[in-house]
C-alpha cells in the first residue's frame, strides 16, 4: 500500500470514527433529555440519527410522536419510525407496530399484520411481544385460536416476570383452555401476577378465595384482595367489594359502605352493580344513601 493510499485510508477510518463518537455523544445526550421531559431537545437530537439509520433513535422518535411529546402527536408519523426501527430488527420496535396494528393507530386496523410484528418481537424473547401473541391466539385473532401454543408464549413470558402473561396463564388453568383445569395452579399464577400489583389477578384472587377455589374457602382473604384491586379502580373488584360489605362476608355487614363501592363500579359502566344498588338502596335510609353518595365522591378525589 503506497504512502497516498495509506494516507487516505487514515483519513476515512478517522473520519468514520469522529462520526461514531459524535453520534453515540448525540445520542446519549438525546436520551438523557428524554428522561428528564426535555422533549424538544430529544427530538432535535435524535432526528438526525435516526435519519441516518440508527434504529434506537427511530424508537424514540416513534414514542415522540405517538405521545405527542416534544412534537405535534401523530400516529401516522410514528408509525413510520416504528416501522424503519422494527425492519432493522428492533424487536421492542415489532412489538409497539403490533400493537398500532392492533389498536388502528396510525394505520387501518389489521390483526393479521398485528400477529406478524408480534410474533417477529416473541422470537427474539421480546417479553411483550410474547404476551401479545399468546393473546392473539387465545382470542384467534389474526391467526387461527390455539390455546396450546398460546399457552406456550403465555410461559415464555411468564418466566421473565411478565405480569400480564402471569395473569393469563392464571385464567387460562381457571377455565381449562389449552390445559386440564386446575385451580391450585390458576392461583399459583395469579398469584404472581397480584404479588407485582396486577388488579385483574388481585381480583381473580379474590374470587377464589370467596368460592374456594384450589384454596379453602377464606372470606376475609377474599376481602384483602379485592380491596387491593377495587383501589387500582377495577370495576369488577369494587362491585365484589360491595357485595362482601352487603352481606358481611370477611368484613362487618355495612350497607353504607356496600353501596359506597356499588356506586364507584356504576360510575364504570358496571351494569350489576346498577341493578344491585337499585335493590340495596329500598333497604337504606336517605341518610344513609346521602353517606355512601358522599364517601364514593371523597373517594375518588383523593385521586385514586
Amino acid at each position: 500500500m503506497n504512502k497516498r493510499v495509506l494516507t487516505y485510508f487514515y483519513i476515512v477510518v478517522g473520519f468514520v470514527l469522529m462520526l461514531t463518537v459524535s453520534g453515540c455523544t448525540d445520542y446519549q445526550a438525546g436520551e438523557d433529555a428524554y428522561n428528564r421531559g426535555d422533549y424538544e431537545t430529544a427530538f432535535k437530537k435524535f432526528l438526525p440519527l435516526a435519519e441516518q439509520g440508527d434504529a434506537r433513535a427511530q424508537v424514540y422518535l416513534g414514542l415522540l410522536y405517538e405521545k405527542g411529546n416534544g412534537v405535534p402527536q401523530n400516529d401516522t408519523e410514528a408509525v413510520k419510525w416504528f416501522r424503519l426501527a422494527a425492519d432493522q430488527g428492533k424487536a421492542y420496535a415489532q412489538s409497539i407496530l403490533g400493537e398500532m396494528y392492533l389498536e388502528g393507530k396510525g394505520v387501518p386496523q389489521n390483526d393479521t399484520k398485528a400477529v406478524k410484528w408480534f410474533r417477529l418481537a416473541a422470537v427474539q424473547g421480546y417479553m411483550d411481544g410474547q404476551t401479545y401473541l399468546g393473546r392473539m391466539l387465545e382470542k384467534g385473532k389474526g391467526v387461527p385460536q390455539d390455546f396450546a401454543e398460546a399457552m406456550k408464549w403465555f410461559r415464555l413470558a411468564a418466566a421473565q416476570g411478565g405480569v400480564v402473561a402471569q395473569n393469563n396463564l392464571g385464567t387460562m388453568y381457571k377455565k381449562g383452555k389449552g390445559v386440564p383445569q386446575d385451580y391450585t395452579e390458576a392461583m399459583k399464577w395469579y398469584r404472581l401476577a397480584a404479588d407485582q400489583g396486577n388488579a385483574s389477578a388481585q381480583n381473580e384472587l379474590g374470587r377464589m378465595y370467596e368460592k374456594g377455589n384450589g384454596v379453602p374457602e377464606n372470606d376475609t382473604e377474599a376481602v384483602k384482595w379485592f380491596r387491593l384491586a377495587a383501589d387500582q379502580k377495577k370495576a369488577h373488584a369494587q362491585s365484589w367489594l360491595g357485595y362482601m360489605y352487603e352481606n358481611g362476608k370477611g368484613v362487618s355487614q355495612d350497607y353504607v359502605l356496600a353501596l359506597m363501592w356499588l356506586n364507584l363500579a356504576v360510575a364504570q359502566g358496571d351494569a350489576d352493580s346498577a341493578k344491585r344498588v337499585e335493590k340495596l338502596e329500598k333497604e337504606m335510609t336517605p341518610q344513609q344513601i346521602a353517606e355512601a353518595q358522599r364517601l364514593a365522591r371523597e373517594w375518588k378525589a383523593k385521586g385514586k
